[in-house]
């Protein structure tokens, strides 16, 4: 087993005892919820005659259901007005900080909690959304969990869990120009596989992941779950508390130069002990596009929808389905590939950086005709950033449809839908059947800066001939 790692210690760190059945009971420093996996959670409560237990380490936001274009109540969506009404009275009843839209800090929760500094080093974090990993950037240990788990963490501040394995992903070496965070995991996944992190949390190291910023290393961070993995993280660094200093919610004077040197000591050792390492060159990895129905099924913009024989014996079975509900053939260019929508943002890549490389291939450009392109920014902050930056009106002039913060089109809980077989390029996390809102709608994931390109080309083409 794993000695000596962040994982090691912050899990250690946070043990309040070992259950009958082997379970560690993990105490969890901050929990965050939204609308849409919390309400039962809070009758489950009432239904036990249970009350919040820690209600000033839960914050929630409104995310996933509201929508993008006219966020005047109540919504025009009925359950989605009953949904934000029930996460209002809920937070409202148990004390539990709310930032609702129009608190000019609401957005998608993996966005909005470490802009504004609650998310840091050494935390456990608990969220009832599968992309909570994206907390792990900081050096926290973050999981997604489901509706019952909310309720636990509501009620006792703890969640039963099982040790995870610990591999180490080193990435070395200088991306190439038109190369991105995304691509990077999009090529871990595609290499190790959508089942080959279960049973493990991913540290992600090397000298790529200490030249990315944060906004970067959450876009990796995000994604670990994609390839299986319970939680990922990087440790913390300089990087991350010049990111941190002066937030709404970081040490300040004193408590701050403590917390860094806390901080610091809780990185993994120079001998730190992994249940497994897998090396990777970044000077390999080319922009990434996945071809099929899992975050797996990505290849390099120039590339080929792989041949069966060319997959695992184990992935052939779902690549055959992918051929047939993608309408694509083995052989075939990616590149080229027909798009209908384009769509940048999500919690993955809604954040200012990612508008700044999209809106840097949008700017002089416009978008192909016939192309509905949107852009949703991750939270009220960026979004305010990004018009005080002017990155609006070069989105608007290019075509670009510039909307409010949201979980859009990510996950569809809202209006922002594929229609039919649509076919996406989007800068998401997820491309399984019917995840963008149409069950026969596709998907093909990618950078921010890819989909832009797309948006102008109207088809899959490769960013670095616009850079």
């Amino acid at each position: 087993m794993s000695k000596g790692t962040l994982f090691d210690k912050v899990w250690d760190l946070h043990t309040v005892g070992t259950l009958p059945s082997g379970l560690t009971q993990l105490f969890i420093g901050l929990h965050l919820i939204h609308e849409v996996t919390s309400p039962q959670a809070f009758a489950m409560l009432r239904e036990r005659g249970l009350k919040v237990l820690f209600p000033e380490r839960t914050v929630a936001t409104v995310d996933h259901i509201v929508p993008t274009e006219n966020q005047a109540r109540p919504f025009v969506d009925s359950l989605a007005e009953e949904m934000i009404q029930a996460l209002e009275n809920n937070c409202q009843e148990n004390n539990i900080t709310f930032y609702n839209i129009g608190s000019g800090s609401q957005g998608i929760v993996h966005v909005i909690a470490p802009e504004l500094g609650l998310t840091q080093p050494g935390m456990t974090i608990a969220c009832g959304d599968s992309h909570t990993s994206s907390h792990g950037a900081f050096g926290a240990i973050a999981f997604g969990i489901g509706t019952s788990q909310v309720r636990d963490v509501l009620a006792s501040q703890t969640l039963a869990l099982s040790k995870l394995k610990v591999r180490k992903i080193e990435v070395n070496g200088s991306l190439n120009p038109g190369v991105y965070a995304k691509d990077v995991i999009l090529h871990i996944i595609r290499t190790l596989g959508v089942k080959g992190g279960v049973g493990y949390g991913y540290e992600f190291a090397g000298t790529t992941f200490e030249k990315m910023n944060m906004e970067e290393r959450m876009t990796v961070c995000n994604m670990a779950i994609e390839g299986g993995a319970r939680c990922g993280y990087v440790n913390p660094d300089r990087v991350t508390y010049d990111y941190l200093k002066g937030r709404d919610f970081a040490p300040i004077g004193a408590d701050w130069d403590k917390a860094v040197a806390w901080w610091d000591s809780i990185k993994s050792d120079a001998d730190a002990q992994y249940d497994d390492v897998v090396v990777f060159d970044a000077a390999e990895i080319s922009p990434t596009v996945t071809w099929g129905i899992t975050p797996g099924q990505g290849i390099g913009v120039n590339q080929l929808v792989p041949q069966p024989e060319e997959l695992l014996e184990e992935d052939r079975f779902i690549a055959e389905e992918a051929y047939r509900y993608m309408d694509l053939y083995p052989g075939q260019p990616i590149k080229g590939t027909k798009i209908d929508v384009c769509f940048i943002g999500s919690c993955t890549n809604g954040r200012i950086s990612d508008l700044r490389e999209a809106a840097k291939i949008a700017k002089g450009r416009h978008v192909a005709e016939g192309i509905k392109a949107f852009v949703v920014p991750g939270s009220e902050r960026v979004k305010q950033e990004a018009e005080t930056e002017g990155l609006d009106k070069i989105f608007e002039e290019a075509g670009f449809e510039w909307r409010e913060p949201g979980c859009s089109m990510c996950l569809a809980m809202n209006p922002d839908k594929l229609q039919g077989r649509q076919i996406s390029a989007s800068s998401s996390n997820r491309n399984f059947k019917g995840r963008q809102g149409s069950s026969s709608g596709r998907t093909l994931l990618m950078s921010p800066a890819m989909v832009a390109t797309a948006a102008i080309r109207g088809e899959v083409s490769d960013v670095r001939e616009l850079l």
